[in-house]
């Protein structure tokens, strides 16, 4: 059965070019499509798609606001194509924040040609959010940022942070933005060291770690070669790089470098996970969350061969449940969590000593 794909956008041209592209794919079926959310709204409402191709700048009501609105009521499985996405927009993150599945740039000049030789995928794309499952309500509570980021933090005094630096690390991909906001705005400052790989384009992980940085206890940045991962402290694979651990004089260090992309992706979960089994092995927890495909799943069994804590998201939370489905197929994991245990298994880990 054909995938329904409902397109909103204020640009004719989009449209029309779009339904040239969708037309041509036989596993998807372009049902319609609107300038804006104000038309748009009635008819999905009427006839619901599977997916929702949603541009952010329109009259009337912007994407953001008309996604926010779908989300509440009744989600749909949504991917924006804007051009605010370009570069790594905050309104992008904000999409996803909001519960977008993925966002898929494209240009102010030159649109038409972007969007033929960007066909394969966009195409892809529009599969893999079909088979997502977006809720109402997944979206950590709003905080004042500027407060947040402006709160004290606590110290983390130098003994206690070299006797108990056992570190977390953690991957995902599709619905991961949101699952990760949820769990690390649950931790408290003082929390292990946590390394993320979660699948985003580059020049989008710089701007989401600062974003999370203002909503979390916990300091968080995009991680540079060298980091030291260390008690209160989240580093974030940078998109187009891989990021691995080495640990030297008791410490975990970051090391990021570029290389060719493993299980379609850079940053690999895989690429993480083998390098924390190899420096870390029993002293380290590993969460496996939301996300399509097998990243990770292998890095997953080989940590919880080497006797690390290995715990996968269960599919009722999942967003897609396929990285920590097939880690679990594998055998690589110790306990199976919804997403709302995922931060109390950190701080029981950690209390462990």
């Amino acid at each position: 059965m054909a995938i329904k794909v409902y397109v909103v956008d204020d640009s004719a041209v989009v449209r029309q070019t779009l339904m040239h592209l969708l037309q041509g794919d036989a596993e998807i079926e372009l049902m319609g499509s609107a300038p804006n959310p104000l038309i748009a709204g009635p008819a999905i409402r009427k006839n619901r798609p599977d997916v929702l191709l949603l541009d952010i700048e329109m009259p009337g009501m912007d994407g953001l606001t008309f996604l926010r609105q779908i989300m509440e009521e009744s989600p749909i499985p949504t991917v924006i194509c804007s051009t605010l996405t370009t570069d790594g927009s905050r309104i992008a993150l904000d999409a996803l924040a909001a519960g977008a599945v993925a966002v898929v740039a494209k240009p102010r000049l030159g649109l038409k040609q972007f969007l033929e030789d960007s066909r394969r995928e966009l195409l892809q794309t529009l599969k893999t959010a079909a088979r997502s499952r977006p809720r109402a309500g997944m979206s950590a509570p709003r905080v004042n940022t500027s407060a947040a980021a402006a709160a004290p933090r606590p110290p983390i005094a130098g003994l206690h942070a070299l006797s108990m630096n056992k570190p977390v690390v953690i991957g995902s991909s599709t619905g991961g933005t949101q699952a990760l906001e949820l769990v690390l705005t649950s931790l408290p400052g003082d929390s292990p060291g946590i390394a993320i790989v979660q699948h985003m384009p580059e020049k989008f992980t710089a701007m989401y770690a600062q974003r999370l940085d203002g909503l979390c206890q916990m300091n968080i940045r995009e991680a540079k070669d060298g980091d030291r991962l260390e008690r209160g402290v989240v580093l974030i694979a940078p998109g187009g790089r891989h990021m691995q651990l080495r640990k030297a004089g008791g410490q975990y260090f970051a090391v990021v470098a570029d290389g060719p992309p493993v299980n379609r992706h850079k940053p690999s979960v895989d690429v993480l996970f083998r390098s924390a089994a190899e420096c870390a092995g029993k002293d380290l927890l590993a969460l496996i969350l939301t996300g399509m495909g097998d990243d990770g799943a292998r890095g997953m069994k080989l940590l919880h061969d080497r006797g690390a804590r290995t715990i996968a998201q269960n599919e009722e939370t999942c967003v897609v449940f396929g990285m920590p489905k097939e880690a679990i197929k594998l055998g690589g994991v110790d306990e199976i969590l919804p997403l709302s245990q995922m931060s109390s298994a950190i701080r029981a880990f950690d209390a462990r000593g």
